[in-house]
């Protein structure tokens, strides 16, 4: 039963880095993990360690690690033979596959979303990110990143409403056109925000948290960061194939002014979607291996 606000529920940052702190691990161990790999000077060893913090996580890595996606072939026994099989051009996809899977085990109840959407959203906005990037010019890894974070805000947010039960009426079409429109009314802050500002605080690349906070290109200025169109436009190819939520759909029509601002073009889009799913089957089979 929808329940009527009183008034917008009060999240200042410490409220929201708060109730961050109650998700999983994985995400601190990937911004370490980023500021790894944009060392020219690091190595393997330090990545094993990082991923090793956490049991729960280590243990999924390797269990992945051992799908036809990462193993080639071998036996993996270990966070360290994992980290050596896919070396550093694929460890960020390794952990991003893990962390997926860790972040989604559980619905998002205040937005009537089952786990197994947000992870295929998560996976299918991450590799077409990490797609587009490279004819479009941008950083894939950060391209990737944004794509699998960028639901980050709804898992906080639909924490803080079931907390909050009394005064967070659940998100109905019917009532609000979009989740933006009903998060700011109830929360007071839109998703978009709260991720960001979990991104700047667990020391992301800035462009990573700008690029989420203006990815649905309800303004104008948010066409100025190509991280931003890039992301529009991935979510895009997600809405196409089924794998994007009904209260963000409103902002995902691509269109010949976001292709020519995200610098792409129709040629780019058949081999994008074509990695797209080759990499998002293996990553579905890895999390069910």
């Amino acid at each position: 039963m929808l329940v009527a606000p009183s008034a917008p529920t009060s999240l200042t940052r410490e409220k929201l880095l708060e109730i961050a702190r109650t998700l999983p691990a994985d995400l601190r161990v990937l911004s370490k993990l980023g500021q790894i790999l944009q060392n020219p000077n690091s190595e393997l060893n330090e990545v094993s360690a990082l991923l090793r913090r956490d049991v729960t996580l280590a243990a999924k890595i390797v269990r992945i690690s051992n799908s036809a996606m990462f193993s080639g072939g071998r036996t993996i026994s270990s966070v360290e033979e994992a980290v050596n099989s896919v070396g550093f051009g694929e460890v960020l996809k390794l952990l991003g596959t893990a962390t997926a899977g860790r972040l989604s085990e559980s619905s998002l109840h205040c937005y009537d979303l089952g786990s197994k959407l947000v992870c295929d959203n998560m996976l299918y906005a991450a590799f077409a990110a990490e797609a587009l990037a490279r004819p479009a010019d941008i950083d894939p890894r950060v391209a990737f990143s944004a794509g699998l974070l960028r639901a980050v805000g709804l898992m906080v947010l639909d924490r803080a409403g079931r907390r909050d039960a009394a005064s967070s009426p659940l998100y109905s079409s019917s009532r609000w056109p979009n989740y933006m429109t009903w998060e700011a009314e109830v929360f007071g802050i839109t998703s978009c925000e709260v991720t960001a500002i979990l991104l700047d605080d667990w020391e992301f690349p800035p462009e990573l948290a700008d690029g989420i906070r203006g990815h649905y290109m309800a303004k104008k200025t948010d066409e100025e960061p190509p991280l931003a169109v890039l992301l529009n436009v991935a979510n895009g190819l997600a809405q196409r194939v089924s794998r994007s939520f009904r209260g963000e759909d409103t902002w995902w029509d691509i269109t010949p002014e976001k292709m020519q601002a995200a610098g792409l073009t129709e040629d780019d889009f058949e081999p994008a979607i074509i990695a797209t799913e080759e990499a998002f089957d293996a990553a579905n089979a890895a999390l069910a291996a």
